[in-house]
């Protein structure tokens, strides 16, 4: 009963921290005026830590969970569409690509596909509301915005799991 009520708390713990850094991203104006809506994907370090820590069922809870709260504290039905599709797409391409072991890929690519990932859900989104593929011309530029943020959020998530003792812990428990 013990470990239970501690996975609830680190799970509910993992979703505020999520909601709270996909808030906060939505607050910061994106200094480059050639990626229009370009976004760090800082809750996407909520993710990629919920992979490591987690196993699949409560690590998709918290995507779901993530996405939802998010939305209803601070977006609309499109970016529910428009996030839902990013993140699902980045979710299961970052836990296929995870189970090829930590000696093919890193969690920095990890993350690094997940941003990529990420990007193109949501130009898929845009195409299908704008029912022309001339969308995806921008998959270039967000691709290399994607990528270079998934490379940071990866570096991060390294950092935090190796010094966050709780976090340690999970990541021990899970593997």
């Amino acid at each position: 009963m013990k470990n239970k009520n501690k996975r609830l708390i680190y799970i509910a713990l993992l979703v505020a921290q999520g909601v709270v850094l996909g808030l906060l991203e939505n607050m910061i104006p994106f200094p480059f005026a050639i990626a229009p809506g370009a976004k760090l994907g800082l809750a996407n370090l909520i993710t990629v830590i919920a992979l490591f820590t987690l196993p699949m069922r409560d690590s998709f809870l918290l995507v779901i969970m993530r996405l939802f709260l998010t939305t209803l504290l601070g977006g609309t039905v499109s970016t529910l569409m428009y996030s839902a599709a990013g993140a699902l797409l980045s979710y299961f391409g970052m836990l296929t690509v995870k189970q090829l072991g930590p000696k093919r890929i890193s969690t920095i690519g990890i993350s690094a596909l997940g941003g990529f990932l990420h990007n193109i859900g949501q130009l898929l989104v845009a195409s299908w509301i704008a029912q022309s593929w001339t969308v995806m011309m921008y998959l270039p530029i967000l691709s290399w915005i994607g990528i270079l943020a998934g490379i940071a959020i990866g570096i991060a998530t390294n950092y935090i799991m190796e010094h966050v003792k709780t976090i340690k812990e999970f990541k021990t428990l899970y593997n």
